[in-house]
């Protein structure tokens, strides 16, 4: 049995890092593995300097599984940023298994007998996808960035010209129920992004919220 380290992550306090911990037990159980540690904090993704994924890194051994849920759990970093953590991550010689990260799965069943050649080869596809998903992470993260700011920008506007009694640096809801309420109305997931500068999976996770109590 391999010895399987989970790392949990979330933005903000306001966000719960531990909520995706049963999906990853399932998801271990399911490949006949058992989570050693659980690494859990809130802050940014587009941060490097994170307490508990470096307590991770440097309690971890050659060939330990890292599983997150998510590619976006582990980076939102810079180009720059992201090649100093991944070759920290290689240099240890972890194994990154993420949950949306299909061609990872089989790292968690690879036997101690699997060919050399084999391997390398799944190694090789599995880093080869996890940079792109890296990517595609980052990208993301600045397109939200950059929603948000125009948010801020028509804000502004709208205050200047008196069309608004809000105030800058008010709280805009973007809470589950405002979510719900907009899933209800048959607005799209992306629009729902847009509007309220959601990540997809908090618009996920209230849709099968919505769904359950329809139920």
């Amino acid at each position: 049995m391999m010895i399987v380290r989970a790392y949990l992550r979330a933005s903000t306090r306001e966000q719960c890092a531990n909520r995706a911990r049963e999906s990853l037990q399932q998801f271990a159980d399911s490949h006949g593995q058992r989570i050693t540690t659980y690494y859990v904090e809130n802050v940014s993704g587009a941060r490097l300097e994170r307490p508990e994924l470096m307590r991770m890194i440097d309690e971890a051994y050659k060939g330990d599984i890292l599983l997150i849920e998510a590619v976006d759990r582990l980076t939102r970093l810079s180009a720059e940023d992201w090649d100093s953590l991944s070759n920290t991550i290689k240099a240890k010689g972890l194994i990154v298994v993420a949950l949306d990260l299909p061609t990872s799965y089989i790292m968690m069943n690879t036997a101690p007998d699997t060919e050399a050649f084999q391997t390398r080869m799944n190694a090789a596809l599995n880093a080869m996808m996890l940079d792109t998903l890296a990517a595609m992470s980052r990208k993301d993260y600045l397109q939200r960035q950059s929603r948000q700011g125009q948010g801020i920008k028509r804000l502004k506007a709208d205050i200047d010209a008196g069309k608004t009694t809000k105030r800058l640096g008010a709280k805009v809801s973007t809470n589950q129920e405002r979510i719900i309420m907009l899933l209800k109305k048959g607005v799209s997931w992306t629009e729902i992004e847009i509007a309220t500068g959601a990540s997809r999976s908090t618009v996920v996770r209230a849709a099968r919220k919505l769904k359950t109590e329809s139920a």
